[in-house]
């Protein structure tokens, strides 16, 4: 399949799903580093980490799921317009190529996100919530299920 006819996404593990974000969005992956709590933030918002010498808000991924929060593995941060934002989740499980057409087949990641916290998002931040729109949860062999993609570790 020709390389136009793909979608590249980073696959992610929460604790019972694996999640697949844009490659274009994704600027680099790394161990958690320190967070620093911010009172009153919305329940998904672990707080700020200071990425590269600046502040860097910290969203839980699994949180923002309405899944109980687990203790992250890794931070992935993502190119929201002119800042940077910091996924954490369990595992960065690799690179897999989507077929465009089977994009509609995947579930969206925010399809059993409530309205309110979908609400909250946009208020914060309408381009972090663009890129999660954009993101699939994708089945546990994606290769398999959606077509010709190819895993990479």
């Amino acid at each position: 399949m020709a390389e136009r006819d793909t979608t590249r996404f980073l696959l992610c593990r929460l604790s019972t799903r694996v999640i697949g974000l844009p490659l274009e969005h994704v600027v680099e992956t790394m161990r958690p580093l320190p967070i620093e709590v911010l009172p009153g933030a919305p329940h998904y918002v672990s707080g700020l980490s200071v990425i590269r010498g600046s502040p860097v808000p910290v969203v839980n991924a699994s949180r923002l799921l309405g899944e109980a929060q687990t203790r992250p593995g890794r931070f992935v941060t993502l190119r929201a317009g002119d800042r940077i934002v910091a996924l954490a989740v369990d595992a960065v499980v690799g690179v897999n190529a989507i077929p465009t057409g089977s994009l509609r087949d995947l579930p969206p990641l925010l399809r059993d996100a409530g309205a309110e916290t979908i609400g909250a998002i946009g208020r914060l931040d309408a381009q972090l919530l663009f890129i999660l729109h954009t993101a699939r949860l994708v089945p546990e062999t994606p290769s398999a299920s959606v077509g010709a993609g190819q895993a990479a570790s």
